[in-house]
């Protein structure tokens, strides 16, 4: 027979019954439950009991972050466009260098196969370029220092106006002018050069470069009319007689070659019966003038 004590057994005295294994302790009857002490309570497990409230004066639970790996949101975003953009400059930079360093070694292998002749004439290019560069910037140093002195600009503004009227007037006509050019005689022995003989040479000769003449003592300029009939030519209202004396300055061989040229003046002065004589000169005076007509319509432009 079992010495295991039944259910309905009582302990010994000083001892507090054990429930079996698996049963919940309830209070003797007649008892109520006694809650816990305050601050030792636990909430059994499967109840949703909230959390206790902080004590006035503690200090507040660090916030959790919102974002992923700690992040706040948006902070992943802009950290992904930086690190774009880092890597797109960068590529950049590097493409930059790698096509610099392809041209470099390209001009040096070019170099390095070229033969030695083909070095010199290249270093000699280079030493006439740089001369020609230095040369003109002496000459621009030079014309800026002379018109930076009020005196020498003054001087030169001067100068560039006597020249131009010189040049001017030799054009017009208004004063004498001497150098190398042409002396030229139509002889007319039955007085058969027409207006249009005269005017053709004129035009010869200013074609060949011609910068002044005189036919008879009388100066030819950019308004002279030829005028008249075979045997009584004027220029400009004064008469001329053959045989006709030209005096023109300009390029001796130039004017000759313009003046025979086949058709040209002196054939078709051959084909009326007369002759031309003409004799270069390196010194050729033309002294005619003519006088300074003011313009009637023309007048000068003038800045806005």
């Amino acid at each position: 027979m079992s010495d295991a004590p039944g259910p309905d057994a009582t302990p010994p005295d000083g001892e507090v019954p054990q429930p079996p294994a698996g049963e919940v302790p309830q209070p003797p009857a007649g008892e109520l439950p006694q809650p816990a002490p305050a601050g030792d309570a636990v909430p059994e497990l499967g109840t949703d009991a909230p959390p206790p409230a902080p004590d006035a004066g503690s200090p507040a639970p660090p916030a959790e972050p919102t974002g992923p790996s700690g992040t706040a949101p948006g902070s992943g975003r802009r950290s992904d466009r930086l690190a774009a953009a880092l890597i797109g400059v960068l590529t950049l930079l590097l493409g930059f260098a790698f096509a610099v360093q392809v041209r470099t070694v390209g001009d040096d292998n070019q170099y390095a196969g070229a033969r030695e002749e083909d070095l010199v004439r290249i270093l000699d290019e280079l030493n006439a370029r740089e001369e020609r560069l230095r040369q003109q910037l002496a000459d621009q140093r030079s014309a800026l220092q002379d018109l930076s002195s009020s005196d020498s600009q003054t001087a030169a503004a001067v100068e560039e106006a006597r020249r131009r009227s010189e040049a001017i007037g030799i054009l017009n006509g208004t004063i004498a002018a001497r150098g190398a050019g042409l002396r030229m005689t139509i002889h007319d022995p039955d007085q058969e050069v027409r207006v249009a003989d005269i005017l053709d040479a004129v035009q010869e000769l200013r074609g060949a470069g011609a910068e002044t003449m005189q036919i008879d003592d009388v100066r030819v300029g950019v308004s002279t009319a030829v005028t008249g009939q075979p045997g009584d030519l004027m220029i400009d209202g004064h008469p001329i007689s053959a045989p006709y004396e030209v005096l023109v300055i300009g390029s001796p061989q130039d004017m000759e070659t313009a003046l025979n040229i086949p058709g040209g003046v002196v054939q078709d002065i051959g084909n009326r019966g007369g002759t031309v004589d003409i004799a270069q000169s390196r010194d050729v005076v033309v002294d005619a003038l003519r006088p300074l007509e003011a313009p009637q319509y023309a007048s000068p432009k003038t800045a806005d």
